[in-house]
């Protein structure tokens, strides 16, 4: 099942897709479960939002590819490697990334995202997905130039629009029969099976879950392949998981401070 979360005459919604409508929902799915209104909308009508806003926290797993951990200079981390990006760097499928006067080498991360569905702490791997609610498309972007310079990760990771999300939220997902790929203006950058994860959804759930409460809306952004690179104003940045589709945005320089 695909659920998305739209604006329409005005008002934001949520929705299942059944082929080309949105069946609408009574509410957000997460706390009011699957009720529908009885009203569709067409798809074509509708403008597709950030599936999820994170209530209070984007997760991140850095380097938890092999090849992607090598092409950044390191040895993967045995465990996984976490850190945050805020809610605020969250956008939705066809929004604008801003590349911040700040930084001048601004890189794309495609990832697969698990969206959490309930409250989860000290969640064991064997019941990790009961706290599941479905998986997304996400975007680590991410100022190359101010983390090498910053030495942590925050600042380089959390700039207004460098969380992009979308389309939407699939329920019936397996990763382990989907493939990533990253294009910049169509051509391939990245391209790898989610298999070649070196922590898996389950096993990042409990290590993040033993750290802090995983709350219902939070994300956990899975990491990226190899083929990490820049993009630039004006370039279109496309993320597709076989599966859930694609995740299309468009780049643009931030204007100059007044």
């Amino acid at each position: 099942m695909k659920i998305a979360r739209f604006s329409h005459d005005d008002a934001i919604m949520y929705g299942i897709i059944d082929g080309t409508d949105l069946v609408v929902l009574a509410g957000d799915p997460m706390f009011t479960g699957y009720e529908t209104t009885g009203a569709r909308v067409p798809l074509a009508d509708a403008a597709l939002l950030a599936p999820v806003i994170p209530r209070s926290k984007v997760v991140c797993v850095g380097k938890n590819y092999h090849d992607h951990a090598a092409e950044m200079g390191g040895v993967a981390p045995e465990e996984p490697l976490l850190f945050l990006k805020p809610n605020t760097s969250v956008i939705g499928p066809g929004d604008a990334i801003v590349r911040p006067t700040l930084s001048e080498q601004t890189e794309y991360e495609g990832e697969l995202v698990v969206v959490i569905g309930k409250i989860a702490k000290n969640v064991r791997a064997e019941n990790a997905l009961d706290y599941v609610l479905g998986y997304t498309i996400g975007n680590d972007v991410t100022a190359r130039d101010l983390q090498r310079k910053d030495g942590q990760w925050a600042r380089a990771k959390g700039f207004d629009t460098f969380c992009p999300l979308g389309p939407v939220i699939e329920t019936d997902f397996d990763p382990a029969s989907a493939t990533i790929e990253t294009r910049v203006n169509g051509e391939v950058r990245q391209k790898a099976p989610l298999t070649d994860m070196i922590h898996s959804v389950p096993a990042i759930i409990e290590y993040a879950s033993a750290v802090f409460t995983l709350l219902p809306g939070d994300v956990i952004m899975t990491g990226t392949p190899a083929g990490v690179g820049e993009f630039g104003a004006g370039d279109v940045v496309e993320v597709e998981i076989s599966g859930l589709g694609i995740l299309r945005n468009p780049a643009r320089n931030a204007a100059p401070a007044s």
